[in-house]
């Protein structure tokens, strides 16, 4: 196989993976550059399709303070949070905040070029920016995309994904193993820093708001590297997302932020409910609004609610929300008249790579950000529009580290390398799996049965369905395309999730067991899980 060296390898291209390779190169010398890989094209990425918008704790709104967005974020993450890590990002927006918009991200303000903030649900306070009313994160990538290809000392390679870490048997990553969607060919990358920021990994339930590329790419990545990993169990599903029919696994995002200007909940008649569930109502944190929409839906036997819009001023609604505007219109829904169907689907993940606020991971050398990582501020349940905060506040104290470092590509590999680049070396035995049928069963099983509602009963079984769906899979290692190499890493998150559910014998956030409907009064603050030597999970 043919090699490269890299100072730097950035695996993602979202918020974080595009912060971080600007702030890296414009702030170290790096004598060999930076690598930022992505598997479909530059910003494609969860990031990308966020709406509601971004934290800003920041100078331009005085009457914000830190400690208020602390304790939002504390008691929407149902006691999980860590304070530290809380305070640490919310402390640092507004360096961030400014930076971005030095960077020429254009977020809404009035006529006088005041920022626009608006509220969110578990939100005490208007902290809320955005860009093009819905468009955040397309706003945020889009601007970070363009000054990455303006940058000479990135090298972008599009189309392309990791495949495996190269962990020497020091426990330090060297590199890693890259697939050549195009070229179907694969290539051995050597660095002294390996950063992994591929998001999240929705795609492997039935119902997502994540894109196609959404499929735990990266926790596989260092699961299998012998990397903690970290609260698996905590999924969020977001409450609102477009319902078209059953059989439309597409669900557009519908933002928190047109709850958060007032649209109401209601069924099919037209009642709102979430007076039922919950003080704030419409404004309760998701996991508590989530689980409100799936009960009616249930009681009901309706295959979704709807979202009241119609109460917000016409032309305050669609100046605010064009895209969800556009989107609805598109399938024949005026949102300032008609109310729109909405049903929960797979949104966020919460766990991920155990890592800290720069980004170390427990292999050395070894670094996450954004998504995929768990630095411990979203808790058991994120509070909305801290995801993009994190990615870039994160990715600007890793930039931070790293300045510190000495970035030199590793020029001698020793044995226990070496014996993985061989098995990418070997031929394969081309057998034809049916890869699309395989996927579908699994987001069925992981939708039915390690979904918003679980019981040690679907666990268990689902648990037992993985586990053989992974011994008729022969590919645990080297595969033939990118889609079976999906399916290798969508199988070890189910197993990853479904094991952390069951270890965690409580309802806490967005993990919710029908057998345990109270939270345990000692508070376990991690489910910590992990590959042993002979490759079976143990706690870490």
């Amino acid at each position: 196989m043919k090699h490269s060296e890299y100072s730097v390898i950035i695996v993602g291209s979202g918020a974080a993976g595009l912060y971080a390779a600007l702030k890296i190169a414009s702030q170290i010398s790096l004598p060999d550059g930076v690598l930022l890989i992505t598997k479909s094209s530059l910003g494609e990425s969860n990031s990308k399709y966020a709406q509601g918008g971004i934290v800003g704790v920041i100078h331009q709104n005085p009457d914000d303070n830190v400690e208020l967005h602390v304790q939002d974020t504390i008691k929407a993450g149902a006691g999980l949070t860590n304070k530290k890590v809380a305070e640490y990002i919310s402390k640092v927006s507004d360096d961030v905040i400014n930076d971005l918009i030095d960077l020429g991200v254009n977020f809404d303000s009035d006529k006088t070029g005041k920022l626009n903030f608006t509220l969110e649900a578990a939100h005490s306070f208007r902290r809320i920016l955005h860009v093009g009313g819905d468009a955040t994160g397309k706003g945020i990538v889009e601007t970070l995309a363009q000054k990455v290809r303006e940058e000479s000392n990135i090298t972008v390679v599009e189309n392309s994904m990791a495949v495996e870490l190269l962990v020497n048997s020091n426990n330090e990553c060297k590199g890693l193993i890259l697939y050549n969607e195009l070229t179907n060919e694969h290539e051995i990358v050597y660095s002294s820093a390996t950063i992994l920021a591929t998001g999240g990994l929705g795609q492997i339930y039935k119902y997502t708001t994540n894109p196609n590329c959404a499929t735990g790419d990266g926790v596989d990545l260092a699961y299998n590297a012998g990397a903690v990993i970290q609260d698996m169990e905590f999924i969020q599903f977001h409450p609102t997302a477009l319902a078209l029919s059953p059989k439309s696994k597409d669900r557009f995002l519908i933002s928190e932020a047109v709850r958060g200007e007032g649209a109401k909940l209601v069924d099919k008649s037209g009642n709102e409910f979430m007076v039922n569930y919950h003080d704030k109502r419409e404004l309760a944190p998701r996991d508590i609004v989530t689980r409100a929409i799936f009960k009616e839906m249930q009681k009901t036997k309706s295959q979704n609610m709807f979202l009241n819009a119609s109460i917000i001023d016409k032309a305050k609604l669609l100046m605010r929300f064009p895209t969800i505007a556009n989107r609805c219109k598109d399938n024949g829904i005026d949102i300032s008249s008609t109310p729109i169907p909405v049903a929960p689907a797979a949104h966020y993940s919460m766990g991920g790579v155990k890592a800290t606020v720069e980004g170390k991971t427990s292999v050395k050398n070894l670094y996450a950000i954004g998504e995929v990582a768990s630095t411990g501020l979203h808790g058991a349940n994120r509070l909305a529009s801290n995801s993009l905060l994190e990615c870039v506040a994160c990715a600007y104290e890793l930039a931070d580290y790293l300045s510190f470092t000495n970035l030199i590509p590793p020029k001698k590999i020793d044995a226990s390398i070496m014996t993985t680049i061989g098995v990418y070396e070997a031929p394969i035995n081309e057998f034809d799996y049916d890869i699309e049928h395989l996927k579908s069963e699994l987001k069925d099983l992981m939708w039915n049965n390690v979904g918003i509602i679980r019981s040690e009963e679907g666990l268990i079984s689902a648990k037992n369905q993985i586990d053989e769906m992974k011994n008729e899979f022969k590919r645990n290692r080297k595969c033939l395309n990118r889609d079976e190499y999906e399916y290798r890493n969508m199988l070890t998150i189910a197993g990853l999730i479904v094991e952390s559910a069951l270890n965690r014998k409580e309802s806490r956030g967005a993990h919710s067991r029908s057998d345990y409907q109270y939270l345990s009064e000692n508070v376990e603050h991690s489910n910590l899980i992990k590959k042993s030597k002979e490759g079976e999970l143990i706690n870490a």
